[in-house]
C-alpha cells in the first residue's frame, strides 16, 4: 500500500452502510486523498429507537470500528452541523456517502449538503443501500410502479453493477471521538434486552455461508415454515449495510440455477420494490398508500392490543410469533403476514399501530419493508386486490407449522400437547391445563366485519 499519509483528506461519512467490503463510496473518497470514516450518532434518530434497535446499532457499529482497524471517528450531534465542523476540522475537501432513498435521512442530508457547499466542501454520493437505487426503474409512461410483479421484470432487466473492489493503496485516517460516544455504545449494548447475532461482515459473511451450503436450494419450499432454520437470516445486516444485495446477487450468480436461488432473488427484489415506493410515496411511510381507502373504520387499540403485543390472543400461531418477537427481535416472515393480517383483520386497528411495534423490537426493522408489509396485509399498500386477503391463523398454522413445533417452542403452555394438538388447544380435553389463554375474538365473524367495512369504505364517495 502506498504511503499516502499526507495527502488531503476526504470524509466518508458511513449511515446504512455500516462495512468495509463492496462499498462504492469508499473507493471514491480513497481516490480524493486520505479517507477519514465517520457515524454520526443523530439524536433525532437514536433517541426514539427501542433498546433492541440501539443495542443491534451498537454492536453493529463495534464492529465497524474493528472493520476499519479502528479508523472511525464517532461524533455525537445533529450532521447538519456535525460533519461541516469535522470537514473544518480535519481540512476535507469532500464528504462522501452512499445516497439515501428515505424520508427523513434524504431530510437530513440535504441540510448538511448546503452547510458543506457553504464552506466549498463537495458532497459526494456513490452508490446506495440497493442493487438498483431507488427510483431509477419506472414505467414505459416513465412514472413510478406500483405493482410488484412488473417491477422486479424490470429490476432483473435493468440489472446492477458487479461488487466494488477496496483501492490497493487505500489510506485511513482518524480523528478524536466525542467523549460520549463509546459510553453511548457500551450503554445501548447493556440494556439491550435480547441475545444479539454476532455483528459485522464476520457474522453477515458467516450467515450467508449457512444459507448457501445447506438451504438455498431447498428455499423456495421451505422458506414458509418457521419451524425450520431454513431462511438466510440476513435481514439485520441488510438493515445497516453490512453486506450490500449486489454482493449477494453476485454469489447466488454463481451458484447452480434452480428454485430456489431464483426465489431468494425474488426476496430481495420485494425489498427493493418497497425502497422504491416509499422512495416516490414519502407520506406512505405512516400512511396509507392508497387514497381511496382513507375512509377505512377501524376499532381504538384497547384488551385486544394488549393480548395481540403481548403474545395472548388464544391462537397458537399469532401467539408464538409475538412471543418470538420479543424474545428475540425477530420473526418469520410468514408469520409477520399472520400476526398483521390479525391486528389489522380481526382486531380492525389501523396498521401503523402494528408497525410501529414492530419497528420498536425488530432487529431488522427497515422503514420501507416494515411500513409497506404491513400494507400489503392491511390491504391499504401496493397489491393491487388486497383487502379479500385475510389469513386465517388456524389454517396458516396447518400449512406453515404441521407438527406444532414453533408454537411449541415460544408457548410453554402448550408443550403438553404433542404434535398438531397444539395448534387447536380448544379441542383438547386438557388444552388450558396449563394457563394458555382462550381466543379473543371469533376469526370468522371479524373477517366478516372486515370485508363488510372494506365494501362500505370502497363505496363511499
Amino acid at each position: 500500500m502506498t504511503d499516502r499519509t499526507d495527502a488531503p483528506a476526504a470524509l466518508l461519512w458511513l449511515r446504512r452502510d455500516l462495512r468495509r467490503s463492496d462499498h462504492p463510496a469508499l473507493a471514491a473518497a480513497a481516490r480524493h486523498g486520505r479517507v477519514i470514516p465517520v457515524f454520526v450518532i443523530d439524536p433525532a434518530f437514536w433517541e426514539p429507537a427501542g433498546p433492541v434497535r440501539l443495542g443491534w446499532l451498537a454492536a453493529t457499529l463495534q464492529a465497524t470500528i474493528r472493520a476499519y482497524d479502528g479508523h472511525l471517528t464517532l461524533r455525537v450531534g445533529d450532521p447538519a452541523t456535525v460533519i461541516p465542523a469535522l470537514a473544518a476540522e480535519v481540512g476535507a475537501g469532500s464528504v462522501h456517502v452512499c445516497a439515501e432513498s428515505e424520508p427523513g435521512g434524504r431530510a437530513r442530508d440535504a441540510l448538511t449538503r448546503d452547510a458543506l457547499a457553504a464552506q466549498d466542501v463537495a458532497w459526494v454520493e456513490t452508490g446506495s443501500p440497493y442493487a438498483v437505487t431507488p427510483g431509477r426503474i419506472v414505467t414505459r409512461q416513465g412514472g413510478p410502479f406500483r405493482v410488484f410483479t412488473p417491477f422486479a421484470r424490470a429490476w432483473r432487466e435493468h440489472g446492477w453493477p458487479q461488487p466494488c473492489e477496496e483501492p490497493a493503496d487505500l489510506v485511513l485516517g482518524r480523528a478524536s471521538d466525542d467523549p460520549r460516544a463509546p459510553a453511548m455504545l457500551a450503554e445501548a449494548l447493556a440494556a439491550c434486552p435480547i441475545p444479539l447475532p454476532e455483528p459485522g461482515e464476520p457474522g453477515a459473511a458467516a450467515a450467508w455461508s449457512r444459507f448457501l451450503s445447506d438451504r438455498a436450494g431447498r428455499y423456495d419450499t421451505l422458506r414458509d415454515r418457521p419451524d425450520l432454520d431454513a431462511t438466510s437470516r440476513l435481514s439485520p445486516y441488510l438493515k445497516f449495510g453490512v453486506v450490500h444485495p449486489r454482493t449477494l446477487l453476485a454469489d447466488l450468480a454463481q451458484q447452480p440455477a434452480g428454485e430456489g436461488v431464483q426465489r431468494f432473488v425474488t426476496e430481495l427484489a420485494w425489498r427493493e420494490f418497497y425502497a422504491d415506493v416509499l422512495a416516490q410515496h414519502p407520506s406512505s411511510l405512516e400512511g396509507d398508500l392508497r387514497p381511496d381507502l382513507g375512509g377505512l373504520a377501524y376499532d381504538e387499540p384497547g384488551a385486544g392490543f394488549e393480548a395481540w403485543r403481548t403474545g395472548r390472543t388464544g391462537f397458537p400461531l399469532v401467539d408464538a410469533g409475538m412471543r418470538q418477537l420479543l424474545e428475540q427481535g425477530w420473526m418469520h416472515n410468514r408469520v409477520r403476514m399472520v400476526t398483521a393480517s390479525f391486528l389489522t383483520k380481526d382486531l380492525h386497528h389501523w396498521w401503523p399501530l402494528g408497525a410501529r411495534h414492530f419497528l420498536d423490537h425488530l432487529i431488522d426493522g427497515d422503514l420501507a419493508s416494515n411500513a409497506h408489509g404491513w400494507q400489503w396485509v392491511a390491504g391499504t399498500g401496493t397489491d393491487p386486490s388486497p383487502y379479500f386477503r385475510v389469513f386465517n391463523p388456524v389454517t396458516q398454522a396447518d400449512a406453515v407449522d404441521p407438527n406444532g413445533d414453533y408454537v411449541r417452542r415460544f408457548l410453554p403452555e402448550l408443550r403438553h400437547l404433542a404434535g398438531a394438538a397444539a395448534l387447536r388447544p380448544w379441542e383438547a380435553p386438557n388444552g388450558y391445563a396449563h394457563g394458555y389463554p382462550r381466543r379473543i375474538v371469533d376469526h370468522a365473524e371479524e373477517r366478516r366485519v372486515a370485508l363488510e367495512r372494506y365494501r362500505l369504505a370502497r363505496n363511499r364517495p
